[in-house]
């Protein structure tokens, strides 16, 4: 399969290459190269990236795990179509992280397909987005992998966010004066997760964003970028807050985690999730936070006669604080702090501390970097203590 779909996309590279007038080569970090129609319709930009990850764990009195893979590796496509106004973007993940989640919701096939969308601006200060991409939930998650300030994510990212989907997306801004800057965004999705074929299970997913810039715009998007590589030369301020809704969800986490089964189908839960974060950048100082609240009408999954089929919303807190300074040389030290508090009644899993330090050495930006981080996990109700080292190898063209 992975063969099969990798010599489709070097034949269809072929022949656009073949058809196109005009071919650049961007600088490094700019994409592989640019495509442009002969009569200037079309463009696309092909992109390749990858990251190399060793991790090695040690827990308690268990003997160290140690582990080295290609975490992610992806290629990317995006221009405009016919119009500037009508743009798309297409990623697909090669990695076997990028592709895992083969289940019979998928068609049983992996899922390479990360996003496949198209964004009509179809008037001044609005955008419809179609298809499938990350919805507007916390910050974190909308940061592409690529453009992340330690070596990965978070536990709050991991337990709470609501990553991709399949739908629609409504994009507003506008200015309530010369620099303060307010963006908006409605988003319907299908509700079970990406690259999902069995159709809707449940209702609908609905999530509003709303984001203010007090400050203005940051220099190069950098409210959705980790680290202040641009050094802003005067405060920039990004406050969120997100709403999901997602009715009569069927899977533990809104539209992730594992689907809840019954003695006759799915079990059906409305489950919202609440997000409010901050991004603050200024002369190479970064700080970003994160608060994370999710819950659900009835978060226990029973059957049809009353009984408990075993599975439970994970329903709970948290929190997530992380910060770093950026070195004349382009060394960066960089902190994190996350707790993740879920219901203990109702998912019997205990609250998790983990503190993080990391170190990173940027060549070109984030398009070349390495990146070193160790954390330290603390369950304190079970007393399990966990030291998790990484070091890891981004290059992006």
């Amino acid at each position: 399969m992975k063969l099969r779909l990798a010599l489709i996309a070097i034949c269809l590279l072929a022949i656009i290459i073949s058809n196109a007038q005009e071919i650049k080569s961007p600088k490094f970090g700019k994409g592989l190269f640019n495509l442009v129609g002969q009569d200037s319709s079309w463009t696309m930009k092909v992109g390749l990236r990858m990251q190399l990850l060793g991790t090695s764990i040690w827990e308690d009195d268990k003997a160290n795990v140690t582990n080295v893979l290609i975490r992610r590796s992806r290629l990317k496509f995006d221009g405009y179509a016919f119009s500037p106004k009508l743009k798309y973007k297409i990623e697909l993940g090669l990695s076997n992280s990028d592709m895992s989640g083969t289940s019979q919701f998928t068609n049983n096939t992996p899922r390479f397909l990360m996003d496949g969308v198209i964004m009509w601006n179809f008037a001044q200060n609005l955008e419809l987005w179609v298809g499938q991409t990350k919805l507007p939930g916390n910050r974190e998650r909308v940061i592409s992998s690529a453009n992340l300030q330690l070596v990965d994510r978070s536990l709050l990212n991991h337990m709470f966010n609501i990553d991709r989907d399949m739908g629609l997306q409504l994009r507003h801004h506008f200015n309530l004066s010369n620099n303060f800057l307010i963006n908006e965004i409605f988003s319907v999705a299908q509700g079970e997760g990406r690259n999902v074929t069995t159709g809707n299970l449940g209702g609908y997913e609905f999530t509003g964003r709303i984001e203010l810039l007090p400050f203005g715009n940051f220099e190069s998007k950098g409210d959705y970028s980790g680290s202040d590589l641009k050094r802003e030369s005067s405060p920039k301020l990004a406050i969120g807050t997100s709403y999901d809704y997602n009715n009569n969800a069927v899977r533990t986490r809104s539209n992730q985690g594992a689907y809840m089964f019954t003695n006759e189908g799915f079990y059906e839960t409305n489950i919202t999730t609440l997000f409010i974060d901050a991004m603050f950048k200024y002369n190479g100082f970064s700080f970003m936070a994160e608060y994370a609240n999710r819950d659900a009408d009835d978060p226990i999954a029973k059957n049809d006669n009353g009984t408990l089929t075993g599975d439970e919303v994970q329903i709970g807190n948290g929190l997530n604080l992380q910060t770093g300074y950026l070195l004349k040389n382009n060394w960066e030290i960089s902190g994190r702090y996350t707790n993740v508090t879920l219901d203990n009644e109702i998912t019997g899993k205990d609250a998790e501390n983990q503190y993080t330090l990391g170190v990173s050495k940027y060549v070109v930006g984030h398009n070349l970097k390495v990146q070193s981080d160790i954390s330290y996990l603390d369950t304190q109700a079970n007393n399990i203590h966990k030291i998790m080292y990484r070091l890891q190898f981004d290059i992006y063209f």
